[in-house]
Parts: C-alpha cells; sequence; structure tokens
C-alpha cells in the first residue's frame, strides 16, 4: 500500500512538471502564460498616462491661488515715509502683482470713558463686577500704558467722549474720567489692485515690507 501511494505521488509530480514547461500543449494542458498586449489591455487608459516637464512643473506650481481673483483690491497700512519707499520699489521690480498705489491717510486720534488705573488684577475684577451691576460694558485696552484699567468705550472725539461719560455718570458710575487712548497717526496707506494670474507666493514675497502688517480686502469707499 505504501509503495502504491508513493507511485502516486511520483507521477503527480512528474505530470505537474511536464505541464508546467508546456511538454502538454499537444493535447490542451498548457498553464497560462499572460502576453504583453493582454498586461496592457488590464490597464486603465496607458493613453492617459503623461510625464510632466519641468517646465510645466513650474507652471503649476505658479499657479495662481483658488480664491485670489484677477483685480482684487488688497490694501495694508499705515507706513511711514521709508516703509512707502521701499514698498514702492517692490512694486515697480515686480509688475506682474498688479497694480498698486499709496496713498496718505490718517487714524483718527481715539478718546476713551477710563476707569484706573488699578494697583492690581484683583481690584480690576472687583471694578468689573461693579460695572457688571450698573450693567454698564467695558472693553480691552489697546494701550499697555493704561492698565490696570477699563474702557468703557471709545470715541474719535474728546467731545464725543465727555458726552458719553455724562450720559454714564447719571447711571451711577463716579470714578471714569476721559483719556486720550491713542493720539492721531498720520502715514500711507497701500492699496494693490492683483493682476491675472498673482499667486499667493507672489503676495507673500511682499510680507517683509509690510512691516507686520497684514493684506486685506480693500473697504468700500464712502460716500461723498
Amino acid at each position: 500500500m505504501l509503495r502504491l501511494i508513493v507511485l502516486l505521488l511520483a507521477l503527480m509530480n512528474g505530470a505537474y512538471f511536464a505541464w508546467a514547461h508546456g511538454w502538454l500543449k499537444d493535447v490542451g494542458w498548457v498553464p497560462g502564460t499572460p502576453s504583453e498586449s493582454q498586461r496592457l489591455t488590464q490597464q486603465i487608459k496607458p493613453e492617459a498616462l503623461h510625464l510632466l516637464s519641468a517646465a510645466e512643473i513650474n507652471q503649476l506650481e505658479a499657479a495662481p491661488v483658488p480664491g485670489l481673483r484677477a483685480s482684487e483690491c488688497l490694501e495694508a497700512g499705515l507706513f511711514s515715509e521709508a516703509q512707502g519707499s521701499v514698498l514702492r520699489g517692490l512694486l515697480a521690480s515686480y509688475p506682474s502683482l498688479g497694480q498698486g498705489s499709496l496713498s496718505a491717510a490718517v487714524q483718527p486720534a481715539r478718546w476713551i470713558v477710563y476707569m484706573g488705573q488699578y494697583a492690581s488684577p484683583e481690584e480690576l475684577a472687583k471694578k468689573r463686577t461693579q460695572l457688571a451691576f450698573l450693567k454698564l460694558p467695558f472693553e480691552p485696552l489697546t494701550n499697555p500704558a493704561l492698565e490696570y484699567g477699563l474702557s468703557l468705550g471709545h470715541f474719535e472725539t474728546q467731545a464725543a467722549a465727555n458726552s458719553a461719560l455724562e450720559s454714564m455718570a447719571k447711571r451711577g458710575l463716579k470714578t471714569a474720567h476721559v483719556v486720550l487712548e491713542r493720539a492721531e497717526i498720520r502715514g500711507l496707506t497701500l492699496q494693490l489692485k492683483t493682476a491675472q494670474g498673482t499667486t499667493q507666493a507672489q503676495l507673500d514675497g511682499l510680507k517683509p515690507a509690510l512691516a507686520g502688517k497684514l493684506l486685506s480686502a480693500c473697504r468700500p469707499a464712502q460716500p461723498p
């Protein structure tokens, strides 16, 4: 019995060897051997494959950033005369950015109804509680020199601030007064109308000359 099993295994191994090497093709026993044409038919649209050249890669990298439209108006400021000179030079050197201009502008003075200065954050917290009891809103200060203190509103003129203080006094406010939080600032505002194809990378090249100021959408023109 054991001899029969060994003989059958030998015959099976021999038959597989002959089939794998194509010796039984005359009787129709041939292993599958896919040709190159068969492999090509298994590819998904091989004709659609396209190797990009270096020039095409550069063109894609320089493509306009989605969301940045041609002739979009951007602005930033205020800048000093020295900063304005640097910006003018950059805009002249890179006309592909678009049409840029610098114009004189004024940031008006800022007057506030002020409470302070207090000796500690704890004392400041007590004043906030008192204001909440009087239902008087307050806002953060923009001038660190006035800390610890509170602003109960900001105004472009001293007269407007005094008028607001009088109204607050009628509601029980006693320790506030009007101070100048920020003096008038004169400088230059940059306005840039981007050109067709302007990229975000090109705009980022302006950052060193923007002195920490950000480009934002131009504000609508004020009616005359």
